[in-house]
This record gives C-alpha cells, sequence and structure tokens, in this order.
C-alpha cells in the first residue's frame, strides 16, 4: 500500500481535518489527522492494518511475540495489526503519566514490535520502548500508519511505516500568522 492509498482512506472516512490544532506532543499544526474517523470503520481499519502487518514482515526480520499498542490511540491498530500477524496485542496505559504494563505479564526475553496510529514526534513510542525493556522485552521494531515526521522522529528502534505524510508543525511560540489567527483546538487524547 503506498501513501497515497493510505491518505484516501484517511479522505474518504473524513479524517484529514484542517484548522489549528494542538498535538499530542504540544506542537501546533494546520492539519489534523482524526484517526478516530477511520477505525470507526472495520473494514478501513482491516485493510490499513493487514498492509502494515504485511511491511513488518517484510521489514523485521525473526519472531514476534506481542505487538504493544501504547493507550489510547494504539489500542485499534495494535489489536488488529496483531491478528494479521498472529500473534497476541497488549498494551500499555498511563498510570501517574508514566506508561505501564497494567493487565498482562510478559516473559523476560519476548520479541516485541509496538503499533501505533500516527508519529509526529515518537514520544509514545520511546516511553513504551522504555517501559517494555524495563520488563525485560526485545524491543525489534516499532510501527504506525502514518509518519507525521517522514522518517525524521527518531524512537530508538527501526520505525516500519504503511505512509509517510510530513505535516508542518509548529512550537506555541512561533507560528506563522495566518495559524495564529485561528483559534486552537486540542483533539488528541494525552491528558484528558
Amino acid at each position: 500500500m503506498q501513501t497515497e492509498e493510505v491518505l484516501d482512506i484517511f479522505r474518504t472516512a473524513g479524517a484529514i481535518l484542517e484548522g489549528h490544532f494542538i498535538l499530542t506532543s504540544g506542537l501546533r499544526s494546520p492539519i489534523f489527522l482524526q484517526k478516530a474517523r477511520v477505525f470507526m470503520h472495520a473494514d478501513k481499519t482491516e485493510k490499513l492494518c493487514r498492509a502494515l502487518a504485511g511491511k513488518i514482515r517484510e521489514q523485521i526480520p525473526g519472531r514476534i511475540d506481542y505487538v504493544v499498542g501504547p493507550a489510547i490511540g494504539g489500542l485499534i491498530p495494535a489489536y488488529e495489526t496483531s491478528r494479521h500477524l498472529g500473534v497476541p496485542a497488549i498494551w500499555v496505559e498511563r498510570e501517574q503519566g508514566v506508561f505501564r504494563l497494567r493487565r498482562f505479564e510478559i516473559e523476560k526475553g519476548a520479541r516485541v514490535v509496538i503499533v501505533e496510529d500516527i508519529v509526529t514526534t515518537g514520544l509514545s513510542i520511546r516511553e513504551t520502548i522504555e517501559c517494555m525493556q524495563g520488563l525485560g522485552a526485545e524491543v525489534a521494531a516499532a510501527a504506525c500508519i502514518i509518519d507525521r515526521s517522514a522518517g525524521k522522529s527518531d524512537v530508538g528502534v527501526p520505525l516500519v511505516s504503511l505512509a509517510q505524510y510530513e505535516v508542518p508543525a509548529y512550537p506555541a511560540d512561533k507560528l506563522p500568522p495566518e495559524l495564529a489567527a485561528i483559534p486552537a483546538i486540542k483533539p488528541g487524547s494525552r491528558n484528558i
């Protein structure tokens, strides 16, 4: 699946929004990818995650014991991608601001792939890696539906992306005038 095919799925779901958005990273952007509008459609989600699982198989050699999703955004794509890889899906969730594996146990040496929805800075993936490594897991790679950084985010492990879609993002104190003139909204899930 090519980037334009992925973006077409987002477009048909009404998931590419324009305005002034505060991203989960804290950066500001004129474009927001509202993946929830895609994930509400099982057929669209299945198509994307089947393709992502295929890319993971192509690019990451060796066994995968678990797919790990950072809550909230990574839950659905991690689950659906794990289904196509034929391995269990587990997730980390924030406990006092830190990702923890609260509902599951994994054995030391388990080989995991982290699956996220959208990557901008890669912070959630890096925090998930820290959690998994703290439990003795080997993090083989991370993967995402869309990499908004177009390969510029360093997550600390190989990053497999179904699509690379570079979208401008700015610190709040360095907004272009046309973006500063629009009221900002924060549609993401962090800190809710």
